[in-house]
């Protein structure tokens, strides 16, 4: 059976590495960003953002896109950096929205910008490889 993706379903990889990216970086900066905007977001109507649910239920989407992506990449690729930069991230993402926001926001934030940014790396890894990989072994290649 040919692993070469085809052109459509590469765009599609592509496509849920760089949505997963974006997710996960906007994730680190809400998070990093929080301490210190905490009083006003009320005024601007965006309190919302600063719920531990909604905080919770983002780090959830942005876990499955991560896997789902990435897990893919692996079958791909069968390179293990990104999925180590992955779940590190996630671990700390976890460990950020469950146990250190209720010892300080400051650690808290912490762990999920940190979090974050390991797995939006681990999405910009995993596009990169997948990039190489295919030039590697394009259609004309006979693997």
């Amino acid at each position: 059976m040919d692993s070469t993706p085809t052109p459509l379903t590469s765009r599609w990889w592509n496509l849920f590495d760089r949505l997963g990216a974006t997710a996960s970086f906007l994730c680190a900066i809400h998070c990093a960003a929080l301490p210190f905007v905490l009083a006003i977001l009320p005024l601007l109507g965006l309190s919302f953002l600063a719920d531990h649910a909604f905080e919770r239920g983002f780090v959830l989407f942005a876990s499955a896109l991560a896997m789902f992506a990435l897990v893919s990449g692996y079958r791909r690729h069968h390179r293990l950096l990104p999925l180590r930069l992955a779940l590190t991230g996630l671990a700390l993402l976890v460990v950020g929205v469950t146990f250190a926001e209720n010892v300080s926001i400051v650690l808290h934030s912490v762990f999920v910008t940190c979090g974050g940014m390991l797995v939006a790396s681990a999405h910009f890894v995993n596009l990169r490889i997948d990039r190489q990989h295919s030039h590697e072994h394009g259609p004309h290649c006979a693997h």
